[in-house]
């Protein structure tokens, strides 16, 4: 059998969940790093946004978390949950085929608890640098929590958790858009319709986010209209709603006015006077506490645009002076 070894994982996340609950169950010595106060990662809502709702300003006040109040999974329950503690047969309050995120945030809350990995778990511990020692094939972790200064503990590997796309991309090729004086925000930062009561609203993308949020936003703004780089869209108002058109592309003029030319030529439609733009794009690979030079060192922090569609790589998950050992992170779907 091999050797227990001390293994840090960071987030507290489904994937730094049952990460934890694997090592554990082979003997490991387990710590669970996790910045916030409760476990859950992306399906714990914050009904906080960032200081720039575009997400391009390196100095903004970060909101980690990007749910809209109203997001439910895409993925029948049915399908979700782990091989060995099934979603489907557990209610929390929401019995919905597709349940709201509230519903899988209690379900991951139960999985912790039942299998003895919330105590495993250090709360309000932001990790700031990973660094491996070459004498000693251990890693020095660093953390911080409220209130108290950094901390360094030693550990003999490190599981990555903490996702691996984190920064909002917006549209910004589009000549223009950044003198544009309006509101615009990323889907990062879209939490209720309220505020866009009455409103002309452009949104940028044709991806599941745009959708669900340009059918929301139909309940209150005054007109909504959906962007897309895809030729194969039809220019068109969508049915079922009286608000809501769909354009094959976007571009901005010199007066910073957005215009559809060729379906306002085709539909007496009037929407030169747009109140705000909703960049509905995909995110980026942020890789926050490691980088890995020539030397094997994981040090310093370092952004990386990997692309929006990108799958992360071995690398990006895992860190270990000897060779891997594998361990299941088995699911029967996604959301």
């Amino acid at each position: 059998m091999p050797m227990p070894l001390k293994v840090a994982v960071i987030g507290a996340g489904l994937c730094g969940l049952i990460a934890a609950r694997e090592l554990e169950r082979e003997s490991h010595e387990v710590v669970v790093l996790e910045k916030s106060n409760r476990l859950g990662g992306v399906w714990v809502y914050d009904p906080r946004t960032e200081s720039d709702l575009l997400g391009i300003d390196p100095d903004r006040e970060i909101v980690h978390a990007t749910l809209y109040k109203s997001l439910r999974t895409n993925s029948p329950r049915q399908i979700m949950g782990f091989s060995d503690y099934k979603f489907e047969g557990k209610e929390y309050g929401d019995p919905r085929m597709f349940p709201g995120h509230q519903e899988f945030l209690s379900y991951l809350e139960d999985f912790a608890e039942k299998f003895g990995v919330t105590k495993l778990i250090r709360f309000n511990s932001e990790v700031t640098r990973v660094e491996m020692l070459d004498s000693d094939n251990e890693f020095v972790v660093e953390w911080k929590t409220s209130g108290v200064m950094s901390r360094t503990e030693m550990f003999d590997a490190v599981v990555v958790c903490n996702g691996h796309n984190s920064q909002p991309r917006a549209a910004l090729d589009i000549p223009g858009i950044l003198e544009w004086p309006k509101k615009q925000l990323h889907a990062h930062n879209y939490r209720v319709p309220e505020p866009f009561q009455d409103q002309v609203v452009v949104i940028i993308g044709n991806g599941s986010s745009a959708y669900d949020i340009s059918r929301e936003l139909t309940t209150v703004a005054k007109e909504v209209h959906l962007s897309s780089r895809s030729p194969n869209i039809k220019l068109s108002k969508l049915p079922k709603y009286n608000n809501l058109w769909q354009h094959s592309k976007n571009y901005v003029l010199p007066d910073i006015k957005t215009t559809f030319s060729e379906f306002r030529r085709r539909h007496a439609c009037h929407h030169n006077d747009q109140d705000g733009f909703h960049h509905c794009r995909h995110r980026y690979r942020r890789t926050n506490v490691m980088n890995h030079d020539s030397n094997n060192r994981y040090d310093q922090p370092e952004i990386v645009d990997s692309g929006p569609r990108e799958a992360p790589s071995p690398a990006h998950a895992y860190a270990h002076p000897s060779d891997l050992q594998e361990f299941p992170l088995e699911m029967n779907g996604h959301n």
